[in-house]
């Protein structure tokens, strides 16, 4: 298993602050004030869940950064609870 920092762009709007371009990037340190870390399997996992994020956060708006981060991060640390956070 490889450790990833998931990394994400947030974006004023008009309806709220957006997430988007979300990336996983290999490290042996990880930051989590700046980002999320999770392990994955392999590549194809990976890749699945940061497609998920993507789709799961397009639609929603936020009010704040510190929102947004929570969100995400509740949301990764969810998924990994689950098991593999691909699936």
């Amino acid at each position: 298993m490889t450790i990833y920092q998931l990394g994400w762009t947030t974006l004023p709007g008009l309806r709220g602050l957006s997430v988007s371009e979300f990336r996983a990037t290999p490290t042996a340190r990880p930051d989590n004030e700046k980002g999320v870390t999770v392990s994955f399997a392999n590549d194809k996992d990976r890749d699945a869940f940061v497609q998920r994020l993507e789709e799961f956060f397009a639609p929603r708006r936020f009010t704040n950064a510190a929102d947004a981060f929570d969100s995400v991060k509740a949301y990764v640390l969810e998924s990994a609870a689950k098991g593999n956070p691909s699936n």
